[in-house]
């Protein structure tokens, strides 16, 4: 695009993507990972993130969630949140250890 960048290749973990409702939904029974749309970034200066009706997801670069820098105290697999839209509680999607994966183990 002319502003931002497309990622795609992404995984759910403890979630998936409803392309119909565009939103966050619960996982299909025995689904563990599910492919994620594609995700477009857009820098925006002092952006001030909202109050609801969105879930700030992790990235990590493996399933591996261990070890913590010291500096941060984020994984050493972290790489970035993203928001993500939803219609239930932020901490409904944390119960459920629901992340973006890059890269799954095999």
């Amino acid at each position: 695009p002319k502003v931002g960048c497309y990622i795609h290749g992404l995984f759910l973990e403890g979630a998936r993507w409803d392309g119909a409702a565009g939103q966050l939904a619960e996982s299909r029974p025995k689904e563990l990972y599910t492919e994620m749309a594609v995700i477009w970034l857009v820098p925006v200066a002092n952006r001030k993130p909202p109050e609801s009706g969105s879930y700030l997801c992790p990235i990590y670069k493996t399933l591996t969630r261990a070890g913590t820098l010291s500096t941060t105290g984020h994984s050493t697999n972290y790489v970035i949140a993203v928001e993500i839209p939803t219609d239930k509680p932020e901490k409904h999607w944390i119960k459920r250890g629901t992340a973006l994966i890059c890269a799954l183990d095999f």
